[in-house]
Parts: C-alpha cells; sequence; structure tokens
C-alpha cells in the first residue's frame, strides 16, 4: 500500500485531493442526495451509509419523502464504495443480487420494497467549484476525525420516478443536491445539519454541517457553511481562525452567523418539532443501526449575504432540510413520543408514515 493509500484510509485528503473516491480503511462513508421540486412542494431524501464492522461490510439505507410523510430505512448486509470515483451500492434484493441502493454521479436507484422505489438521472450539474479543499476545509488533511463532510453537488436538475408508499411521483428538472460524510465509528457526539433549495434564484444553494469534530487529542466544535450564490458563486466558510461560523441550534432553531474573506453570511431557520423524522445512524462496530437524528425534510429558512458590508442577496426558501442529531436526545425524543426505539426502521415523529 502506498504512502497516500495509507493517509487516505485514515480519513484525511491533500489539498487538490478527490475526495470523491472511497476512503478504504474508515469504519463509515455515508452519501445522501435531496430531491426538490418546489413546483409541487415535494422533497425526497436518500442515504446510502456504507459500513465496516467485525462481520464485514454492510449498508445503512433509507428513503423519504415530503408531504406524504413516507420513511422507509434498514441495515442491509454487503455494501461497495467506488475507489476511483464518486460511487456507492448498498445491500442486495431478488435473486440475481442486484443493490438495494445505487447511486453514482449521474443517477440513483433505490428498491427498499415494492412501495419504496426511486429511480433518478441527473444533468445540468453544479458540482463543488473550489479544487483545493472540500466542505471540511482545512480539517480534511488532518487523519483519522470522527467525521469530514463535503457537499460535492451544489445544484442540478433530476428526472424519474419514485414510488412512497400508495403514491407514485414523477419529477422532471427538480433540484437536486448530494453530499459525502464518512469517518470512524459513525457520527460525532452532537451535529447540526442544513440544506436548502426552492429559492426564488433557482440557481440558489446553500449547506451547513457542524459538530464535535475530535481525534483523540483535539476536541472542538466547528460548523462549515457552503452558498452558492444566484449568479453561480460558491463562497465556503467555516475554518475556525480564518473564516469562522457561529452556531446556535436547538431542535426546532437554527442561527448561523459566518465571516471571511470580506463576507459575512447570516441564516436563520426553523421547523415544528412534531414534523421531524427519527433517522437511523450506524455504529459500524456494532453491525446496527440506533436512532439518532432528527431531520426535518422542510422548514422556513432565510440566509443574508453581504461582501465588505454591501448586501449582495438575500434568499427565502420554505423547503429547507434541518437536523439536529445525538444518540441521547434523539432516545429521549423517542421516549417522550411514546415510540418504539427498534431500528432498523425507526418511525418518523409524525403519525401516518
Amino acid at each position: 500500500m502506498s504512502f497516500l493509500q495509507r493517509y487516505r484510509s485514515t480519513g484525511a485528503d491533500l489539498p487538490f485531493g478527490d475526495l470523491l473516491r472511497a476512503h478504504h480503511g474508515v469504519a463509515m462513508e455515508g452519501y445522501f442526495w435531496r430531491i426538490t421540486d418546489p413546483g409541487t412542494g415535494r422533497v425526497v431524501i436518500a442515504l446510502c451509509g456504507a459500513n465496516q464492522g467485525p462481520r464485514g461490510s454492510w449498508a445503512t439505507v433509507g428513503l423519504a419523502a415530503w408531504p406524504n410523510g413516507f420513511l422507509r430505512t434498514d441495515a442491509l448486509d454487503g455494501s461497495w464504495t467506488d475507489p476511483d470515483g464518486l460511487g456507492v451500492k448498498g445491500g442486495t434484493v431478488g435473486r440475481m443480487g442486484s443493490p438495494a441502493f445505487e447511486g453514482d454521479a449521474d443517477r440513483l436507484r433505490v428498491d427498499l420494497g415494492a412501495d419504496a422505489q426511486l429511480g433518478l438521472e441527473f444533468h445540468d450539474l453544479a458540482p463543488w467549484p473550489h479544487r483545493s479543499l472540500g466542505g471540511s476545509s482545512v480539517f480534511q488533511v488532518v487523519p483519522r476525525l470522527n467525521q469530514y463532510w463535503h457537499p460535492w453537488l451544489l445544484g442540478g436538475k433530476a428526472s424519474g420516478t419514485a414510488i412512497l408508499g400508495g403514491e407514485t411521483w414523477r419529477f422532471e428538472g427538480a433540484q437536486v443536491y448530494a453530499e459525502k460524510n464518512w469517518g470512524r465509528e459513525g457520527f460525532p457526539e452532537a451535529w447540526w445539519w442544513g440544506q436548502a433549495q426552492g429559492f426564488e434564484e433557482p440557481g440558489a444553494c446553500l449547506a451547513f454541517a457542524g459538530g464535535l469534530v475530535t481525534d483523540g487529542r483535539i476536541r472542538v466544535e466547528v460548523t462549515g457553511l457552503a452558498v452558492r450564490l444566484p449568479d453561480g458563486r460558491v463562497i465556503r466558510l467555516g475554518d475556525p481562525v480564518i473564516s469562522p461560523v457561529r452556531a446556535r441550534t436547538r431542535d426546532d432553531q437554527w442561527h448561523l452567523s459566518g465571516r471571511g474573506y470580506g463576507w459575512r453570511i447570516e441564516v436563520d431557520a426553523t421547523a415544528p418539532l412534531d414534523q421531524a423524522f427519527v433517522l437511523p445512524v450506524p455504529l459500524p462496530s456494532e453491525h446496527r443501526n440506533v436512532p439518532g437524528d432528527l431531520e426535518h425534510l422542510v422548514g422556513d429558512l432565510e440566509v443574508r449575504v453581504h461582501r465588505f458590508g454591501r448586501h449582495v442577496w438575500t434568499g427565502r426558501t420554505s423547503l429547507a432540510a434541518l437536523e439536529h442529531g445525538g444518540l441521547a436526545r434523539a432516545r429521549e425524543e423517542l421516549r417522550r413520543r411514546g415510540l418504539d426505539e427498534t431500528l432498523p426502521s425507526a418511525p418518523p415523529l409524525r403519525s401516518g408514515a
């Protein structure tokens, strides 16, 4: 094994490295797509965590939608990640052993049962434009962190069909966003995340992710914030020294303020807790999922962008995804609602899903 292969097996990447390639050696490499259709108000998310445990590879898979409140999650044996580019396969279904989840840069297919299917193709993509560093900024070069994050696709169009419970949805030119996250033993102790499209300006996109970053020696709270402006420029803040982002979050409120390189970006978002889903997070070494993620598929968000004190853009959307994660917090909420903590098929907090 070369030095670079050993280095990337810790989860780290050198500047100008290809973050889309699999980091073989980490416990979990997660892939996430979100489809937003402003014309209908429909949102679909699809996720696959490719996990490595003592019994071999396995996958955390999920498919959820709004406004019908559909959710299907599972823990499946078998997973594969592409060593040469963006690609993941999770689980197998049927006699031919076709993957239950299969996605790459151009298409996505999910089959979690006759009533939980998704088939999409992507085009007119707006990938992450900064070659030197990804979403984790300078932290991407630090080995063995508990979590790395990279929003590799900040826009594009998705076309295809979703079967969600008793409904069939068709998409033609819907907005698409995608990201990766990876690290050792799943997720941090606590985290916050958001992603927004559906603005009046169709090319605009926002994503943020924060949490407690640790490697055994350091323990620091970090938030990364990326905004794609309507004119296509992408601003990334979140370096703790050069461009810090302060975050104040609760289960139903998110407030971010970041400064750096002459930019000032402020984000305010809200979402009602009773509409949140409880999504699974993997414990790779235990070969099981646990409830750990309070996910709002839609919420209200406003972002304000200034450059050297001058107003550049204000965007508003009611189709923002917002998340507040933590194993203890999710279990507490499930108990408060009187819902079963058993996974892999964790229920949403709202009824009827």
